[in-house]
């Protein structure tokens, strides 16, 4: 039988989860704890309002695995007309100690992180965004094949608030 505390708990975070209103699309894609090179992560969704602005975030999960300071990714908008849009984006992931940025209570920290701010999709229809890891080691002109300790990807996109 739950007790008081746990009744509290649980009706605290449904209201936290509900109030979200500001959400317009959330989704994470495992990659089972290391994230290959030539696993390309995919997002689609359908746009109609061609008139508000939206931000954009990357999520990425990833445990004490991850052994790196920062995190490289492209990143790719494809227009419901084929237009796409191709980004190199750089993420800080650790302090200058190693300690791992992000929230989380374990070793698994989760990092929101802009991808697009104050965006329009202008064109209604199905848009895709691709990301992939471009991490390599210093001095190895080679990419990394296996991104070890990241467990999920994910993407976000919010109703930019008027400022």
């Amino acid at each position: 039988m739950l007790n008081k505390v746990q009744i509290i708990v649980a009706c605290c975070i449904l209201l936290v989860v509900s109030c979200d209103s500001y959400k317009i699309f959330d989704e994470y894609k495992s990659v089972n704890g290391s994230w290959q090179a030539k696993n390309i992560v995919e997002f689609s969704f359908t746009f109609k309002d061609t008139i508000e602005s939206y931000n954009v975030f990357i999520n990425v999960r990833n445990n004490n695995n991850y052994q790196y300071n920062n995190l490289f990714l492209i990143g790719e908008i494809k227009f419901p007309n084929g237009k796409s849009i191709t980004d190199t984006l750089e993420y800080k992931m650790a302090k200058p100690t190693g300690e791992l940025l992000g929230t989380g209570f374990s070793d698994v920290k989760e990092n929101k992180l802009w991808y697009k701010e104050r965006i329009v999709f202008d064109e209604s229809g199905l848009y895709k965004i691709k990301l992939q890891h471009a991490m390599r080691e210093n001095g190895n002109i080679d990419g990394l094949e296996s991104l070890n300790g990241i467990t999920d990807i994910g993407l976000r996109i919010e109703k930019a608030i008027a400022h």
